[in-house]
């Protein structure tokens, strides 16, 4: 069987980045933390039980970070509607899928997240399952979400496809490689020295290149 295909939805499929980086701002300037937003972009695709200590100290995350992360989701939830698929997006999970590899979908978002990503990408009857945030304890850069959508794919024998440094590193940790594409906004040198295996810029180039990748037809 060809290896599964774990695919990042934030920021890989659907594109969530910048929309994340907005409201974590806005989030954080209501508790009276003014930070850059550029730090902020950063840290998009750690997951935020880890962000706000890695930014701001361990000491805020005890204060205040249940807060911080309870204004953001409302914040991200008025600029949710904005967000558009990536291009080529559906057709990825399309031609993965007809090459043979189960396609699992792996987000550590909310349930109403997820559901709205699915419906954008019009994926539910397409990719074989995936994940939320009630399936993982840790969020990226730990892998424990890689290893839920593994479980759920059913093998051990799996490629991650992302978009950030976070993405990559939690693969490594969870034993796998991963390819990545440019659309977080990491350059390409900081995807391959953090272990990509290889870089797009699109999924669409990503998409014309399968065969150079460890997700090549068998």
């Amino acid at each position: 069987m060809p290896p599964a295909a774990i695919l990042d939805i934030d920021g890989t499929l659907v594109d969530t980045n910048f929309h994340h980086a907005i409201a974590w701002f806005r989030a954080f300037h209501q508790h009276d933390i003014v930070l850059p937003i550029w730090r902020i972009h950063r840290h998009i695709g750690m997951g935020g039980d880890q962000m706000i200590g890695s930014l701001c100290g361990d000491e805020t995350e005890e204060e205040k970070g249940d807060d911080i992360r309870a204004a953001e989701k409302v914040l991200y939830a008025e600029l949710i509607g904005e967000v558009e698929p990536l291009r080529g997006a559906r057709e990825l999970i399309v031609d993965l899928k007809d090459r043979g590899h189960p396609v699992v979908l792996a987000s550590s978002a909310k349930q109403d997240e997820v559901d709205h990503y699915l419906d954008l990408l019009d994926a539910r009857d397409l990719a074989d399952d995936w994940t939320t945030s009630s399936d993982v304890e840790a969020t990226k850069p730990q892998p424990d979400l890689v290893q839920a959508a593994m479980d759920k794919a059913g093998t051990d024998e799996a490629v991650m496809v992302g978009d950030t440094t976070w993405d990559v590193e939690a693969a490594g940790r969870a034993g796998i490689q991963s390819v990545t594409v440019r659309t977080g906004g990491f350059s390409a040198a900081e995807l391959r020295d953090a272990g990509a295996v290889a870089v797009f810029d699109s999924i669409e180039e990503l998409r014309e290149a399968l065969d150079e990748t460890p997700l090549a037809a068998s």
